[in-house]
């Protein structure tokens, strides 16, 4: 994809960056964590720049000697060696307008600071004093959408309006990334950016924290746009956080390791994508294909499930069931599901990534179905919660592990009856309050 170029330089660059974090013996205070985490970001930069120098350099060299643009000529009319010449410039373009986005969560005497820059997204889930269980999005995505970032642009003279009637910036949709030579550098011969009094598109992160992690049970999430968009696309922008956070919770009491996890979930999701495509539902148009999927785990005190409730019989996934419907239904109620969690076991305080390469149209496989927290509260950076008899964060004490039947099923976890009234009266199925609706 267009940001692959330069993710293995992020990766190595970010890390080399906050080894000298943790070897800092700056005070604890939250002004020296955002100086040196702004720092890391402009190092992630600079260095990558200086990779690219040849690359510039013969660029500009071949530009000498390339034909002048001409409508009237095809490539084919151009002489062997200027097509060579063009070429090569066009390879070059490629290899040196490589950018990304990205996400940093670092914890540092309890304390969990952000910093983003792009499209990525951060997600806390923590379970409160009171028993009810908050998922928090840390930050907004720096996109076309993002009202502080067009006023941003508006002020070093962009035409806001148009930024956000376009949609994307070069191909893109964030407003701020690192690298992308082009935009940062020859951004007037950019028409959306060409009015700019300065460097429009930055890579200063934008910084959220702190936040007190003490007594905090629960999981850190990051993910990328992709596993959002592709998400989204399948089931819609209303309830991805809370359906993200769900599936986490059910891989959660199934899978002994976070890397099965994290998997897990990209996994499902993937599925979901393919699974809206083929059925030929209203949504089905916007999943022909899905880009790189990437998720990363951080559990707060948590506890992985016990072996023993781990399914075994060859390695199959049993997760909880939840109907997908396509209508598109109005009401302002919320459903509130309850996931039990397993019974206690080691407390984790572990992390880990799944992600899956980017895929056209995809290929026939099985379905994963999903567990589905439903919330009215659609703000960027909110809290939703659920509550019950049991909660996200409960322990399953004293139960035994569910053993599969004859089809390969197992009980429920959780009680649907309340999902599945409202599901189906919006089916229009009235045969839903007597039952006749249940994990299919």
């Amino acid at each position: 994809s267009y940001f692959k170029t330069i993710d293995n330089d992020v990766r190595r660059i970010l890390t080399q960056a906050f080894d000298v974090v943790e070897k800092s013996y700056f005070k604890t205070i939250d002004n020296d964590v955002r100086r040196i985490l702004t720092q890391a970001f402009d190092v992630v930069e600079k260095s990558y720049f200086k990779t690219i120098d040849d690359a510039l350099a013969e660029k500009a060299h071949l530009s000498t000697y390339a034909t002048p643009h001409n409508e009237n000529v095809s490539f084919h009319q151009l002489s062997p060696q200027s097509q060579k010449v063009q070429e090569r410039l066009k390879e070059l373009e490629q290899e040196v307008s490589g950018g990304a986005t990205a996400v940093v969560a670092l914890i540092l005497n309890n304390k969990l600071y952000v910093a983003n820059v792009g499209t990525n997204r951060v997600l806390l889930c923590k379970s409160s004093i009171d028993g009810q269980n908050q998922v928090l999005q840390i930050g907004r995505p720096h996109s076309t959408d993002n009202e502080e970032e067009l006023q941003r642009l508006a002020a070093l003279g962009v035409d806001a309006a148009r930024v956000r009637q376009a949609g994307q910036i070069t191909g893109q949709s964030s407003t701020r990334r690192l690298g992308d030579h082009r935009v940062k550098f020859n951004y007037n011969e950019i028409d959306l950016l060409s009015a700019a009094k300065t460097r429009p598109i930055i890579p200063e992160p934008e910084i959220h924290g702190s936040h007190s992690l003490e007594g905090v049970t629960g999981f850190l999430l990051l993910m990328s746009e992709g596993l959002i968009n592709a998400l989204e696309s399948a089931h819609g922008p209303e309830q991805v956080n809370q359906e993200i956070v769900a599936m986490v919770a059910a891989e959660l009491a199934q899978q002994t390791s976070l890397e099965a996890v994290a998997q897990s979930v990209v996994e499902r999701v993937k599925r979901l994508h393919h699974d809206v495509y083929v059925s030929g539902r209203q949504r089905a148009t916007y999943c022909s294909r899905h880009e790189d999927m990437t998720l990363l785990i951080r559990t707060l005190n948590y506890q992985l499930a016990d072996s023993a409730l781990t399914p075994t019989q060859g390695g199959r996934i049993y997760p909880v069931s939840v109907p997908y419907s396509n209508s598109q239904s109005t009401s302002k109620t919320s459903v509130t599901l309850s996931l039990v969690m397993p019974s206690q076991n080691t407390l984790a305080n572990g992390t880990n990534t799944a992600s899956t390469l980017e895929e056209g149209t995809p290929t026939p496989g099985s379905q994963s179905p999903t567990a589905t927290l439903q919330s009215t509260n659609t703000q960027t950076q909110s809290s939703s919660s659920s509550s019950g008899d049991g909660s996200l964060f409960r322990s399953q004490r004293g139960s035994q592990a569910a053993q599969p039947d004859e089809t390969g099923r197992v009980p429920p976890y959780v009680d649907f009856s309340q999902f599945y009234l409202l599901w189906g009266a919006n089916q229009g199925d009235s045969q839903s309050t007597q039952g006749g609706l249940g994990p299919q």
